[in-house]
C-alpha cells in the first residue's frame, strides 16, 4: 500500500484534505446503522470500492489490526483511514464526523428521557430496556459462535463468566481479562496462526512509543488523582477511560464495564442506564457514543453537555492512543504465534464477560413477566434469524413496552 507522506504537505492542502475527510465521515456518521460489522461494510464500499483510497488487502489488514486491539473497531478503522489520507488532522476529522451525529442524538435523548413520565413514558423506557436484552443476547450468541468455536475457548468464556458472577471486587473484570490471555497462551497456541499482510501507516516509532506511554500513564495516573482529592472531573474521566481501555471484541462489551463504573457506585440508576443503552441501538455511528448519554445524566459533576464531552473524550481516547502506539510495531508483533494465542484467550474472555452481563444486570433488571420475555424473544429472533435492522427492533420494542404497560 502506498500512502502520501503525512506532515510534509503545505498546511492549506492538509486542511482542505482534512475538511474533505470530515464531510465524508459526517455523512457516514448519519447513515451508518447496524453496529461495527455493518460500519466496516460501509467503509469498504466508500473507501475501497468507490474512492479507491485503499486496496482490498490493505483494508482487510487494517480491519484485522483494529480487531486485535482494545477499543471501538469501526472508529479505529475510520481514524486510521483519515490518518492515512490527511495525517493526524485527518484522523481527528474522521473521528469527529463519524462520532458527532450519534452523540448529539443521545444527548438529546438524555435530556428528553426525564420528561418521560406516566404510563406511556414508563412503558416506552421499559420497552427500551427489553430491547437491550435482545441486543446483548444477539451479541453473546454471535460472538460465542465466532470467538469460542472449540472446547478450550468455550471453557475460558465460562470461567470468565463465573468470575464476574461470583467475585464482587471492582478488579474482577481486569483480572478475568488477564487470566484469559494467560490461559489462551496455553490452550490456543497450538491452533493455526492467521494469515497476515502488511499495514503501512505514516506513524513514526517515536510517535508510537509516545502514544503507548501516554496510554499507560493515563491508565494508572487517573485513578491515583481521583483518589487523592482531585476535582470530580478526573474521576469521571477515569471511569470512561478505563472502560474504553479494556474493551475487546466489540462495542457491546463496554456494557458491563460502564455498568460497573456508574451503576454499581450509584452514579446512574439501573433503569435509566439500560433505557439509554436500548436507545443507543436506534442511532447510527459507534455504540461508544452511549457514553455521551451517561455523561449528561451522571450524578456527579460535571454533567450535562460538559459531561457528555468529557465522556466521549475519555472513552475514545485509549483506543486511539493504543492504535497510534502499535502501528509502527504491528507487522513484527502480530506475526508471532504467542501474540495471536493471547488474543484468542482474551477474545474468549470477553464473551464470558458479556454473557455474565446478559444475566445481571440486563436480564434481572428488565425481564419481570412472561410478556417481557415474549417481547425479548421476538426481538432476538428478528435480529438473529430475520436479520431485521436494529432500528426496527428498537421501535418495535418501544411500542411493545407501551402496550405491555397498558395491559398489565
Amino acid at each position: 500500500m502506498t500512502t502520501a507522506p503525512c506532515g510534509r504537505a503545505p498546511e492549506r492542502q492538509r486542511t482542505a484534505t482534512a475538511w474533505a475527510v470530515l464531510f465524508i465521515f459526517l455523512r457516514l456518521g448519519v447513515t451508518c446503522f447496524g453496529g461495527p460489522i455493518a460500519h466496516i461494510g460501509y467503509f469498504r464500499n466508500e473507501f475501497v470500492v468507490q474512492r479507491r483510497w485503499l486496496d482490498e488487502r490493505a483494508y482487510a489488514d487494517l480491519v484485522g489490526l483494529c480487531q486485535f486491539l482494545p477499543g471501538p473497531v469501526s472508529s479505529q478503522v475510520g481514524f486510521s483511514i483519515g490518518l492515512m489520507r490527511a495525517g493526524y488532522l485527518g484522523g481527528v476529522a474522521a473521528w469527529t464526523g463519524f462520532t458527532l451525529p450519534s452523540a448529539f442524538a443521545l444527548v438529546l435523548f438524555a435530556y428528553s428521557a426525564s420528561a418521560l413520565v406516566g404510563p406511556i413514558g414508563l412503558g416506552l423506557l421499559h420497552g427500551l430496556k427489553l430491547v437491550a436484552v435482545a441486543i446483548v443476547a444477539q451479541a453473546v450468541w454471535g460472538m460465542a459462535r465466532t470467538l469460542c468455536p472449540d472446547r478450550g475457548r468455550a471453557s475460558i468464556a465460562v470461567v470468565a463468566a463465573l468470575i464476574i458472577l461470583f467475585v464482587t471486587s471492582p478488579f474482577a473484570q481486569i483480572g478475568a481479562i488477564a487470566i484469559g490471555g494467560i490461559v489462551g497462551l496455553w490452550f490456543c497456541r497450538a491452533l493455526p496462526t492467521s494469515d497476515i499482510g502488511h499495514v503501512a501507516v505514516p506513524v513514526s516509532r517515536r510517535a508510537g512509543a509516545a502514544a503507548l506511554l501516554a496510554f499507560v500513564v493515563l491508565l494508572f495516573a487517573l485513578p491515583i488523582l481521583g483518589g487523592h482529592g482531585a476535582p470530580g472531573r478526573f474521576s469521571l474521566f477515569d471511569a470512561f477511560y478505563r472502560s474504553g481501555a479494556l474493551v475487546f471484541g466489540g462495542g457491546h462489551v463496554v456494557l458491563p464495564l460502564l455498568h460497573e463504573a456508574f451503576v454499581t457506585p450509584g452514579l446512574v440508576s439501573d433503569d435509566v442506564f439500560l433505557a439509554g443503552y436500548g436507545a443507543a441501538q436506534a442511532v447510527p455511528g459507534p455504540l461508544f457514543t452511549f457514553a455521551a448519554y451517561l455523561g449528561v445524566i451522571v450524578k456527579q459533576s460535571p454533567h450535562g453537555v460538559p459531561g457528555a464531552f468529557l465522556a466521549l473524550l475519555g472513552i475514545f481516547l485509549p483506543g486511539i492512543l493504543i492504535l497510534i502506539g502499535v502501528l509502527p510495531f504491528w507487522d513484527s508483533f502480530r506475526s508471532r504465534p504467542a501474540a495471536q494465542a493471547i488474543m484468542r484467550g482474551v477474545n474468549a474472555t470477553v464473551v464470558g464477560l458479556l454473557g455474565a452481563a446478559l444475566y445481571t444486570p440486563v436480564w434481572t433488571s428488565a425481564v419481570k413477566s412472561s410478556g417481557d420475555f415474549g417481547l425479548v424473544l421476538v426481538g432476538f429472533v428478528l435480529l438473529t434469524v430475520w436479520r431485521a435492522p436494529p432500528l426496527f427492533v428498537v421501535v418495535l420494542g418501544a411500542v411493545g413496552g407501551i402496550v405491555l404497560g397498558q395491559i398489565t
